[in-house]
């Protein structure tokens, strides 16, 4: 904690309070492989000479975080100062050093207390731990990491309470997720590429709570771009009675921030969106998902029958034609239908969003019925928000899927690679849909 109790800058010269060595402090960068093996070496044989631990509070690397620290620190008043510690030049300078005051600093190894050099004139700006900072950057980063694995603000808490030996309240883990409101803001209105060959539409169920815990869908827009890449466009919340307005608006909020054309756009039995996507692209071929046809038709079939469903249903969405797969559908439908009408009345309401998939290229069919990435996702998703019960608000669940996209990839972007052979189907979609994806956007 901070204090006002000014120490001399003079005073506990040797610095051995850590229990760490007072030799000075030496880049790692500037030494060879043999240099900084015989120098942990040593630090590890003085810990354990003075009865250290080599983590935990009061322990080897808690000691040495506090040396580094304190060292940028005291690096730090030098160049604000323009002199090092007593030499004669900070004479009458106007301003001179005046103590120092123990502070406690969160990291990531617990709680490390620090010495903080002092200005006579108060002037004095701290970069590596600023002024009325509790936790070190990295502390915030794993809060986030843990928020996005679903953790509640009571669970990150206990969980700092029991690993770091550190307090960290309810209110402070809430400041530190709302840190990202901006940053997804920003997310969420970044620019975005000018095509794409393929958009799916998928929804996730989550619990919020307006008034009552209700189940509201999260739709999730996800892009295979020109590069191979899934590209995770942004997020919506909808009430479950979405139609051609909501739709009219999201996919037109997609095609301010660039986006010009869509090759296919994929979806399951959307109400609207078919309609809306004509009015936005009007090239775009609406493709109902063949996976989730498959899996909807599962619903209404006992277990013991899948695998034959499956089986006979096969030569339907592998047929070479329409009129091929028309004719395998009715065989399927002379074998089951008689025991599950409902399959049958499924797949022939969805049929005029089904055929355009039987014109494609083998290779656009593998793009279009690989669903990993689309199914990785959702499983990230759906663990966080399993976790978590239920949310507040609307905004409070974005947030939290939200940091799940963050985790997925350095960039925040929540990119990640499609399909390993893209060149093949790259090729199939500018055959197939020939002048619309230019060579500007796929460099």
């Amino acid at each position: 904690m901070d204090g006002d109790d000014s120490r001399d800058e003079q005073s506990d010269p040797g610095g051995q309070s850590d229990g760490v060595s007072a030799a000075s402090p030496v880049s790692l960068s500037l030494l060879d492989q043999e240099q900084q093996q015989r120098l942990a070496e040593e630090l590890v044989e003085q810990a354990r000479a003075q009865g250290l631990d080599l983590i935990g509070p009061g322990g080897l690397l808690a000691g040495l975080t506090k040396r580094v620290l304190e060292t940028a620190l005291e690096a730090e008043m030098v160049e604000h100062l323009g002199y090092e510690a007593h030499q004669v030049a900070g004479r009458d300078g106007g301003n001179s050093r005046n103590g120092k005051r123990s502070k406690t600093v969160l990291t990531d190894l617990g709680p490390v207390e620090i010495e903080v050099p002092r200005d006579r004139d108060g002037s004095f700006e701290p970069q590596i731990v600023r002024k009325r900072q509790r936790r070190l950057e990295s502390i915030d980063q794993i809060v986030l990491s843990l928020t996005a694995r679903g953790l509640t603000t009571g669970e990150v808490s206990a969980h700092f309470a029991e690993v770091y030996g550190a307090s960290v309240g309810k209110d402070q883990v809430s400041t530190i997720t709302e840190k990202v409101v901006a940053e997804m803001t920003d997310w969420a209105n970044r620019p975005l590429d000018r095509v794409y060959p393929v958009i799916f539409i998928d929804a996730i169920v989550v619990k919020i709570r307006d008034g009552k815990v209700t189940n509201r869908p999260v739709y999730a827009a996800i892009g295979v771009t020109v590069n191979g890449e899934r590209d995770i466009l942004g997020l919506w919340v909808g009430d479950g009675g979405e139609g051609a307005k909501f739709w009219l608006q999201v996919l037109t909020e997609i095609k301010n921030r660039g986006v010009d054309d869509v090759l296919i756009l994929v979806c399951d039995g959307l109400k609207g969106l078919p309609d809306s996507v004509g009015n936005v692209w009007p090239l775009t071929t609406v493709q109902t998902c063949v996976i989730h046809l498959l899996r909807n038709s599962f619903r209404y079939a006992g277990r013991h029958d899948w695998e034959k469903i499956a089986k006979d249903l096969k030569p339907v969405y592998t047929a070479p034609t329409e009129p091929a797969a028309a004719a395998r559908f009715e065989e399927f439908a002379e074998a089951w239908g008689s025991r599950y009408p409902a399959i049958i009345a499924l797949w022939r309401k969805a049929w005029a969003e089904f055929v355009p998939f039987l014109d494609y290229d083998v290779e656009i069919r593998k793009i279009i019925c690989t669903t990993n990435a689309i199914e990785s996702l959702n499983a990230r998703y759906r663990r966080a928000v399993r976790a978590r019960g239920h949310f507040p608000t609307e905004q409070s669940a974005l947030k939290c899927l939200y940091l799940v996209t963050r985790s997925l990839d350095p960039t925040g972007r929540g990119r990640a690679r499609w399909v390993i052979r893209w060149k093949a189907a790259l090729n199939a979609f500018a055959i197939t849909f020939e002048g619309r994806l230019t060579p500007s956007t796929t460099n």
